[in-house]
């Protein structure tokens, strides 16, 4: 089963180190940053299962981060961390888009048992699909969001998950960066949009492919976008 992906912000290095730490070895995937800009960057390229959110950061407060996430029409949650306790703040908090508020100090296992309680709610707003897509080795279990390359488990994140099957989804036919935008992350923009679709095709391909320079399921179409090619006979079959 893939991890779970948590990103964490927060300007204070030691306890980004030591979160970041212990929530590994709780079997989490994480992804830090020491600011609000990087933390916007770092969503323009790959979106969480789940935020962790300092409330007071140098140059974007979390309440400001907060709203622009939901406003792009992000769905993961977020967990605000902050070291104010006031109900006025953390009313302010959960009005910006916060789904859990923990005030500092806090315990880890308290902290564990918040994600896992956010994560379950997540799981519960998603409708999976019996989809469950052959080719040649590949195959994809869009209900379980599983993926395996011959025998072999292949871990990939929500988005190169998404990915994935979307081009599956259309084997053969070719799909620009804009449908793909447009498919996975809608209108969502936080920072620039810059190279997203290509590193996201990029670490999918390092993953699935025998040769990442000689894709044989996702191939490069010059000036357009990618397909998941069928020309070698592969033909995606649905059960």
């Amino acid at each position: 089963m893939a991890k779970k992906t948590i990103m964490l912000v927060d300007d204070d290095p030691d306890i980004l180190t030591v979160l970041q730490g212990n929530l590994s070895l709780a079997g989490f995937r994480v992804m830090t940053a020491g600011s609000g800009r990087e933390a916007l960057r770092l969503l323009d390229d790959e979106s969480p299962d789940l935020l962790i959110l300092d409330l007071s950061l140098p140059d974007l407060d979390g309440l400001q981060i907060c709203r622009r996430v939901k406003n792009a029409g992000f769905d993961f949650p977020i967990i605000m961390l902050t070291a104010r306790d006031s109900v006025a703040d953390k009313v302010l908090g959960f009005e910006c888009g916060a789904d859990d508020y923990l005030v500092k100090p806090f315990a880890f296992l308290e902290l564990e048992a918040r994600i896992k309680t956010c994560l379950r709610r997540q799981e519960k707003k998603v409708e999976p699909s019996p989809d469950c897509l052959h080719c040649g080795g590949l195959k994809i279990d869009h209900a379980a969001r599983r993926v395996w390359l011959k025998d072999q488990e292949i871990v990939l994140t929500r988005k190169e998950f998404d990915l994935l099957y979307f081009l599956a989804l259309h084997a053969g036919e070719t799909m620009s960066r804009d449908d793909l935008r447009h498919a996975l992350w809608g209108e969502k923009k936080l920072y620039s949009w810059s190279r997203t679709i290509d590193v996201h095709i990029q670490h999918l391909r390092q993953k699935i492919e025998q040769d990442p320079e000689k894709p044989r399921w996702i191939v490069t179409i010059t000036g357009v976008g990618y397909r998941f090619d069928v020309s070698s006979g592969c033909k995606p079959q649905f059960y």
